[in-house]
């Protein structure tokens, strides 16, 4: 205690200045958050609390998947457009057996008691999963092999993904109308809760927990978690250092496919339907949650525990503005401020670093 008394006692004014700079952004989430909560005080509570983990709980799936990219230096637009594609494929293939507008009237792949164990819905789950993977795979062969900018790549892919998206969504007899009536364990799958004691824990928080440490094992204790840093770090050097730049690109893009779809598929469990429209702008999100975690544009920097904390604090953000009622339109603006500041911040570091 008493030498960090000392230490702040020993700065002087202009390394005040540079950290109220290097956490400008945190310093405006948080004059936000206490402004909602002086305007609602009723925004602190345990149910609002408990939604926004739900509603943060894809969020930091995509997230993850976002993260990997940009610390290899890359992105991806597309990620969004791809949660989209995936939730209308689950949705699609989850859906009630006695619900009139079935896409799929005849199929009867899964046992129709709802009584059955939720294991069963993991099929249609893991193959929109596998279908984004592969789209995911895409981004990292254009990227890795035909040495396409990672902007580009995904800005094309996200393009074709939604109209693919929009062909198998606009389905015959029914048209482009949302696909509901989904199987009630499907539902259950994502909107459960288990219950500690009092508290009810949703299911979708377990999950993105999962998730989330399978992320910290795999970037922090093995081997293709170092080549990911190394590549992002310094490409040249990590090729020289034995490195394979296009295995390691193609696994991260493949990866990230697979959580967005995993991610696409829990959304629309948890909203109840899907159209083409799920997750668009999704990945801008992702991207500014990334941003604010601490995760580098530049390249071979960034945490696990960081992009969950930006996650969260977006999240945070977004629930308090809509809860005091904030106009939806202002609210993209003061996430597109957010994202600038963010990245602004970031690109100063990377310069003085340099």
């Amino acid at each position: 205690m008493s030498s960090v008394t000392e230490k702040l006692r020993n700065m002087t004014k202009k390394d005040v200045a540079a950290w109220m700079m290097n956490n400008a952004i945190f310093i405006v989430l948080v004059v936000l958050l206490l402004v909602i909560i002086s305007i609602s005080p009723d925004f602190v509570s345990i149910n609002n609390f408990r939604n926004i983990l739900s509603q943060a709980s894809t969020r930091i799936i995509i997230a993850l998947g976002v993260g990997g990219l940009i610390i290899t230096q890359g992105t991806d637009l597309s990620a969004g457009r791809m949660v989209g594609l995936s939730a209308v494929i689950s949705a699609s293939l989850l859906q009630a057996p006695g619900y009139a507008y079935r896409m799929y009237p005849n199929l009867n792949l899964l046992p129709i008691n709802p009584d059955e164990p939720a294991f069963q819905i993991l099929l249609p789950i893991l193959l929109a999963a596998s279908i984004t993977a592969i789209f995911g795979l895409i981004n990292g062969f254009i990227i890795a092999k035909l040495n396409v900018t990672p902007f580009i790549t995904t800005l094309g892919t996200m393009i074709i993904i939604y109209g693919v998206n929009s062909i198998y969504f606009d389905r015959p007899p029914y048209g482009a109308q949302p696909i509901g009536g989904l199987d009630p364990r499907y539902m259950k799958f994502a909107q459960g809760s288990i219950y500690i004691g009092d508290f009810a824990v949703p299911y979708l928080v377990i999950y993105a927990a999962i998730v989330t440490v399978l992320i910290w094992v795999l970037w922090n204790k093995t081997r293709f978690g170092k080549n990911i840093y190394a590549v992002g770090g310094n490409p040249e050097a990590a090729v020289v250092s034995g490195v394979s730049l296009v295995k390691t690109l193609l696994i991260v893009y493949t990866l990230a496919g697979f959580l967005y779809g995993f991610a696409g598929s829990l959304e629309a469990a948890r909203v109840g339907s899907a159209t083409n429209n799920t997750g668009n702008m999704y990945e801008l999100d992702a991207i500014a949650a990334c941003v604010v975690g601490g995760v580098s544009f530049s390249g071979g920097i960034g945490t696990v525990a960081g992009v969950v904390t930006g996650v969260l604090i977006f999240q945070v953000i977004n629930y308090g503005l809509a809860f005091i009622g904030v106009n939806p339109y202002l609210q993209y603006i003061i996430k597109g401020l957010i994202i600038i500041t963010a990245v602004a911040i970031d690109t100063r570091k990377y310069l003085k670093k340099k």
